[in-house]
């Protein structure tokens, strides 16, 4: 690791701890040249996800794009931002845990309406009219009905 103020790349590490929730380990460092100290951040590095889109075009992986979809189902709603993002993350998660390169849109359409259908019903029925792209009220009236078939409210 070379040192920010002399440039020397011989250092040691006095010492080391988990940062970010355990996502990454913090080093304190001292240069052996100049005894200066600094701090250092090591992280997984992950390769990139690419997402195959419906019109076989591909572009990478991008989490903000799942968290503005969700906040636009659930505005108005009681769902706080808190919520929000632990499913963002949990579908971040789970696509990085298939270790595959490519994954298609409709896979990780399929996990955001499965979260939003636990997190708020009529966010989920918001998601999944844009996402299934309903053509006419039968169309959304069938997908309400499929919904209220597991709750056992029909």
């Amino acid at each position: 690791m070379k040192c920010p103020v002399c440039g020397c790349t011989d250092s040691k590490v006095l010492d080391s701890r988990p940062s970010n929730e355990g996502e990454s380990i913090r080093r304190r460092r001292e240069c052996t040249n100049c005894q200066k100290r600094f701090t250092t951040y090591e992280v997984i590095e992950s390769l990139p996800v690419i997402v195959i889109k419906k019109d076989k075009t591909r572009e990478a992986f991008d989490r903000n794009k799942i968290m503005n979809g969700i906040m636009r189902a659930c505005e108005k709603r009681p769902v706080s931002v808190d919520v929000m993002e632990k499913a963002v993350a949990e579908i971040e998660s789970e696509v990085n845990n298939l270790l595959q390169n490519e994954v298609s849109s409709t896979y990780i359409g399929e996990l955001v309406m499965n979260k939003l259908k636990a997190i708020d019903e009529v966010a989920y029925v918001r998601f999944a009219s844009v996402y299934r792209q309903f053509k006419d009220v039968n169309t959304f009236l069938e997908e309400l009905k499929s919904l209220l078939g597991e709750k056992g409210l029909e």
